[in-house]
């Protein structure tokens, strides 16, 4: 595994844990990333992950929710809800190549979620890749 994939599990273990425990006070998960992050810059990778995706919910929510045929967001396994918004934020909101946020979205639904989540997150966040990220992929070649 490496650096970043922790940092991304981490994330995601505090965002499924604030998902069923909205009241979960955001200061004991910055101690809970901190305790499993001692990396100064993986805890802090991870905490901006966290918190954007929290800021970016309703957005991220929305652009899941028109991608996802036949599916509501409180219908979907919290595991997969989650891996699908941290997904989303990466794919959204951040500079990381499409190809390495799907792939990690992937393992960490292969890990957390059932055996037909890495399939559904693949299906979904393939969808959500902004046309800008397509095509630098495409000229990068």
């Amino acid at each position: 595994m490496t650096r970043r994939s922790k940092a991304r599990e981490v994330a995601l273990q505090m965002l499924y844990q604030r998902d069923l425990n909205p009241d979960v006070d955001i200061y004991t998960v910055r101690q809970m990333v901190r305790q499993q992050l001692s990396d100064d810059d993986l805890h802090n990778f991870s905490w901006r992950l966290f918190v954007g995706v929290l800021e970016c919910r309703p957005a991220l929510d929305a652009a899941i929710q028109m991608v996802a045929e036949n599916w509501t967001l409180s219908r979907m396994a919290p595991t997969d809800r989650n891996v699908l918004r941290l997904g989303a934020f990466e794919l959204l909101y951040s500079d990381t190549p499409h190809r390495v946020v799907i792939d990690e979205a992937i393992e960490l639904a292969r890990k957390f979620g059932t055996v037909q989540s890495p399939q559904f997150v693949n299906g979904i966040l393939d969808q959500l890749i902004p046309d800008e990220k397509k095509e630098h992929d495409s000229t990068s070649r």
